[in-house]
């Protein structure tokens, strides 16, 4: 397996191997030991899954307390993923890394947790597959503008289909600095 690690601490992009021929193929999308040894030491509690359409955006999320981190995969279609570190007292406070997902690039990529999270749909549909860190809490979730200029995210969409909660997600600045987690 591939692993590189990006500029943001705890953020890495996993290429497992595949297994092909004309029958079709396998890999392994999780296996601790193998995962641990590559520098990734987490349990999961939670598996998602959704079905996007080409436009839409999801994000930028997280939650605080209880943090997720994210091992996100895609099973069908491309995606552009988007992790933007928001810890306080980081020094890659700010910062974002985004990566090209795919179904056929089979990349993971791992969001630690205390970063905000998004996506784009690029194809006409994806399916988007997930573990985290910790269940989801709807008393813990914030969203933060997914076109914050001081973020300056270089998204390959300009106009994305949003939901109401995502319209109306503050910037990262005007939230208040109890809401954020801290490095």
């Amino acid at each position: 397996m591939k692993v590189t690690k990006t500029k943001l601490e705890g953020a890495l992009v996993f290429e497992p191997k595949v297994f092909g021929d004309a029958r079709g193929f396998f890999m392994e999308t999780w296996n601790y030991q193998r995962y641990k040894e590559a520098g990734l030491d987490v349990k999961f509690v939670q598996s998602n899954l959704s079905k996007s359409a080409k436009g839409v955006l999801r994000g930028l999320h997280f939650q605080n307390p209880n943090p997720q981190g994210k091992l996100v995969q895609i099973l069908t279609g491309e995606v552009y993923d988007v992790a933007v570190d928001i810890r306080l007292g980081s020094p890659t406070f700010g910062q974002w890394h985004g990566e090209l997902l795919s179904g056929d690039n089979n990349k993971q990529f791992y969001i630690p947790e205390g970063f905000a999270h998004g996506f784009c749909v690029l194809s006409e549909t994806a399916i988007f597959s997930y573990m985290c860190t910790h269940v989801y809490d709807p008393k813990s979730d914030y969203s933060i503008l997914w076109d914050d200029p001081e973020l300056n995210i270089d998204w390959p969409i300009n106009e994305p289909l949003l939901s109401d909660k995502d319209k109306q997600a503050p910037t990262l600045s005007s939230l208040k600095t109890t809401s954020l987690p801290k490095y």
